[in-house]
């Protein structure tokens, strides 16, 4: 039988490039070094009918064009250099959702002090938005290099987005943080001096401990300490949804994912929650309320494979 690319996955056809690449830093981002700094290079696509939910505007299609490119700075410690915005649309697109989606990646670039500073564009069949971001850092954050003992940690709630995306009630917080997430970009810039390393949730928190993980390491992850909300469990409860499933596997968070020393935790300024520890288990587990210790699942969401 012929394999196809929805047999393996989108983080197996990176795995490949990468191993036939002798120039590509397997991290969230291009490292490249100039002069006395790294320029930090990334790109993102979006496509209408895969990442861009029901409700969601046009001006926040844009806004979240930039948001997801800026993430991978943020998780690198870099500070943003430059936007390059590559857009396909229809022909028959009316001007006016041209213009508010063009106003949506203009007030990120503005939020996230990133300039606009070209791009292209073409023809296509639905919407699609390809960010390129470009950041400086003297210390890139990789996302490998915790030790055992690390505490983990996050920079905010996790799983908002998941259940906002099951949500129809548009004035609430959860479906705000799905239809208009928002880099951590400060919170990278101050990371980059205290933690050992770092990447973004973008595909669920599970799939990006499995990402992050070495041979020899392990994660293990407490329930208690994700302090959910009686009210997010009762939502999801209403919604037959297991609200722990929300906050592992479906992603869209755009919090940082991080690991620190508990000697530098204390020194941080920012808000942040501690989820758990690098341990010598060599396995990614989750500690549940009642006491119980089970495996994480390696499940997230996957381009070519997930519907």
């Amino acid at each position: 039988m012929t394999l196809k690319v929805s047999d393996i996955g989108e983080k197996e056809l990176i795995k490949y490039i990468i191993a036939n690449s002798k120039s590509i830093t397997p991290d969230d981002t291009a490292i490249t070094q100039l002069n006395d700094t790294n320029l930090i290079s990334t790109c993102d696509m979006l496509i209408q009918s895969r990442h861009f939910p029901k409700g969601m505007s046009y001006y926040d299609m844009g806004f979240k064009s930039v948001t997801v490119n800026v993430s991978d700075l943020a998780a690198m410690g870099a500070e943003p250099l430059g936007f390059l915005l590559s857009i396909a649309i229809p022909k028959n697109l009316e001007i006016d959702d041209f213009k508010q989606i063009i106003a949506g990646v203009l007030d990120a670039c503005d939020f996230y002090e990133i300039p606009l500073i070209g791009g292209d564009t073409n023809e296509a069949s639905e919407i699609i938005i390809n960010g390129t971001a470009l950041g400086l850092t003297d210390k890139p954050l990789m996302k490998d290099t915790y030790q055992i003992g690390d505490l983990i940690c996050v920079t905010g709630d996790i799983g908002l987005a998941a259940l906002g995306f099951e949500l129809d009630v548009l004035d609430n917080i959860y479906v705000k943080r799905a239809l208009k997430p928002e880099a951590r970009i400060r919170e990278g810039l101050i990371l980059r001096d205290y933690a050992t390393s770092a990447t973004d949730i973008t595909d669920g928190l599970a799939s990006e401990l499995y990402t992050i993980k070495k041979d020899g390491f392990g994660f293990m992850i407490h329930e208690e300490m994700f302090d959910v909300s009686d009210e997010y469990k009762r939502i999801a409860g209403e919604l037959e949804l297991d609200y722990l499933d929300l906050m592992l596997h479906v992603g869209e968070d755009f919090e940082l994912l991080f690991t620190i020393s508990k000697e530098n935790l204390g020194k941080l300024t920012i808000d942040c929650k501690v989820i758990g520890e690098v341990t010598d288990s060599d396995v990614v587990e989750l500690t549940l309320e009642n006491g119980f210790v089970e495996r994480i699942e390696n499940r997230g969401y996957e381009h070519y494979v997930s519907e």
